[in-house]
């Protein structure tokens, strides 16, 4: 059941930043639309995400499940290391989610809506960034359990520019994916070509941001491209996510719905696969030197197999209930929120 558990706990991971990303993508993309054209935006990618946006959080609450009872030694690293940008992390996405409630279901329209809204992109922007430092400080081995002071034990360990790097590709990513999912729900052609244009200025700011992250890599002494490029898996993964990205430029004008969101995915999974076959199975990476393993820090064989089986039986329920609420969501017409356009500070157009 080892590999069971661990293979669920990489899959909750995958799953929350492609379902749970675009979610955050699609404030993003909202916080950068022109005032002209952010009421049919808005619309459009609450189509987009409202199949999902109810229950992507699920897979983040399944990882840190599995994290808690499977893995408690990383578990407990992780949680006290990195506190911080967990706590600012859960504060996202609880100011994120109320916001985003209260902007649709406020009895009354009036000046909040733009409190709102507000709330709403800026906290999608902010969730995300803490997403890719928490993950970049998992692998820099910044983080040290026996440091001897504060700065060096909860703010070092998250805050170099390697983590800060991960957080602004990770922001890149979850625009891009939110912009791909979009182009199917767009009811005009004119609409349409918009979200095609921002896919592909999106998928140049993911590239510039991916360089960003081996630029600072390389300014950390990390030795990022010989963990990616150093073994066959990562190298073909990384190869096919690059064919697949000229694919994608290339049918974006086709009118295709589902290849673009199958291509985007496929190319976020193959990104994840190349980072994640380099350490496994090294989860957290420890200043001078050690890591902590899945294979080795593992709770009890009883604890382990009872987990397992609970993943096994717990997916033979929610993944049917999921596709049904999905498909729902696709074949039910949502009329257009009431919700007045509200101006947003220091917004731009893409």
């Amino acid at each position: 059941m080892d590999y069971v558990v661990i293979a669920y706990l990489y899959l909750a991971i995958l799953l929350y930043l492609l379902l749970g990303g675009a979610d955050f993508g699609a404030g993003i993309i909202e916080l950068f639309t022109s005032r002209h054209n952010r009421r049919v935006t808005h619309e459009t990618l609450y189509q987009a995400i409202g199949p999902i946006w109810e229950a992507n959080h699920m897979w983040l609450i399944i990882a840190i499940v599995i994290l808690f009872v499977g893995f408690p030694r990383i578990y407990s690293v992780m949680s006290v290391s990195l506190h911080i940008p967990l706590l600012l992390l859960l504060l996202g996405i609880i100011a994120r989610g109320t916001a985003f409630v209260f902007r649709h279901y406020d009895a009354v329209h009036d000046r909040m809506q733009s409190v709102y809204a507000t709330i709403f992109v800026y906290s999608s922007l902010v969730t995300p960034l803490f997403i890719g430092i928490i993950a970049g400080s998992a692998l820099a081995g910044y983080v040290d359990p026996a440091a001897p002071d504060f700065l060096s034990a909860y703010v070092w360990s998250w805050l170099h520019w390697f983590g800060v790097a991960v957080g602004v590709f990770t922001v890149a990513l979850c625009g891009y994916l939110a912009s791909v999912y979009t182009i199917g729900e767009a009811t005009t052609e004119a609409d349409r070509l918009r979200f095609i244009r921002k896919t592909r200025l999106l998928i140049v700011v993911a590239f510039a941001a991916g360089a960003l992250v081996f630029v600072a890599a390389r300014y950390e002494g990390l030795p990022l491209a010989r963990w990616i490029f150093g073994n066959l898996v990562g190298l073909t993964a990384i190869g096919l996510a690059t064919i697949s990205l000229g694919l994608l430029w290339y049918v974006l004008a086709r009118g295709l719905t589902w290849l673009p969101r199958v291509l985007a995915g496929f190319q976020v999974t193959m990104i994840l696969l190349a980072v994640g076959y380099a350490h496994f199975p090294s989860f957290i990476r420890l200043r001078n030197g050690p890591h902590l393993s899945l294979l080795e820090q593992l709770a009890p064989a009883r604890t382990i197999e009872a987990l397992g089986w609970a993943l096994l039986l717990g997916s033979l329920f929610i993944l049917p209930a999921l596709g049904y609420l999905y498909y729902s969501f696709q074949h039910v017409s949502r009329p257009p929120s009431p919700e007045p356009e509200a101006a947003l500070p220091g917004a731009r157009t893409l």
